[in-house]
């Protein structure tokens, strides 16, 4: 391959890329940062380039992150043993502290930091800041299997989104700052809680009108009952799928917080896949994308 030949095709993506810069300037995009993305070496260096680059070509990036593995792996060294009920990690007082740690120190700033590496003006949050995320306390209830009584359980330090008080983040997202969000709200009772990050994502999205939510995770999106990747989906499309078992598991969740998120107002969701370098440019500038659009309307 000559020089002439790379520098054609290097031409061609920019070309390709143009109206989709041009249509997303100035719009706000919310990603949620996660899966393997997050662990892997090459992939976390790969993520924050895309949101430098995005940054400066005139969007407005704003990165929601997890860390369950990490704060797995810390509760491990310290001795402590948690359970999880739903998926749900029981969050005792000192648990909470090793997620204060966890989300909104090692994890938040080591995502602020490799943005800041490559060229980017990231700042870390977590929902107490500006006390922009207002959460309550998650009541679980399971259903006994003898009766039709149900049981409460108490999950402790795990919360869900109340309220968002976007001032603090807009204000950041449309100056030369990148928000990095660490999904820990406040309660009334003023106690911290740990609230799942695509819930936090959809939310924020949601209250800042954004145009796309791109969730990133460890599969190649929504797939259908052969396995082959469903590119383009409505609300009425997930909530069939979800009735007749093609969507299933760990993806409920996470396309429910879409669906919530499009109903708000989002324009899109992205379901995308993590594992794939440069995998948030890729769905954002280019014809093919890689993973499953959902629309708040039919295609």
């Amino acid at each position: 391959m000559t020089k002439t030949t790379t520098a054609h095709q290097i031409a061609d993506v920019l070309i390709e890329a143009l109206p989709y810069i041009q249509r997303f300037k100035g719009k706000t995009i919310v990603v949620k940062f996660g899966g393997n993305a997050m662990v892997d070496e090459a992939l976390k260096h790969s993520f924050a380039r895309d949101i430098v680059l995005m940054k400066l070509v005139g969007l407005n990036p704003i990165v929601v992150h997890g860390g369950g593995p990490q704060i797995g792996q810390l509760l491990e060294r310290l001795g402590k043993t948690t359970g999880f009920v739903d998926g749900m990690r029981i969050t005792d007082s000192e648990t909470m502290d090793v997620v204060e740690m966890v989300l909104g120190g090692l994890v938040n700033k080591e995502i602020v930091n490799l943005i800041n590496r490559h060229g980017g003006k990231a700042v870390g949050l977590t929902g107490k800041d500006g006390d922009f995320i207002r959460a309550r306390k998650i009541h679980l209830k399971k259903s006994a299997l003898d009766d039709d009584a149900s049981e409460i359980i108490d999950l402790g330090h795990v919360g869900e989104v109340s309220s968002v008080d976007p001032a603090v983040v807009d204000m950041l997202g449309r100056s030369d700052f990148i928000p990095v969000i660490a999904p820990i709200g406040v309660g009334d009772d003023g106690r911290s809680y740990n609230i799942n990050a695509d819930l936090v994502a959809g939310k924020v999205a949601e209250v800042l009108k954004a145009e796309k939510l791109i969730l990133l995770t460890n599969t190649a999106g929504i797939l259908d009952k052969q396995g082959e990747l469903l590119t383009g989906l409505s609300v009425k499309d997930i909530d069939g799928f979800i009735a007749d078992g093609t969507i299933s598991g760990g993806m409920i969740p996470k396309t429910r917080c879409a669906t919530d998120a499009l109903k708000g107002g989002v324009n899109s969701v992205h379901i995308i896949d993590g594992r794939v370098d440069h995998a948030v440019l890729l769905e954002l500038f280019t014809d093919q994308g890689v993973g499953t659009l959902l629309l708040g309307r039919s295609r």
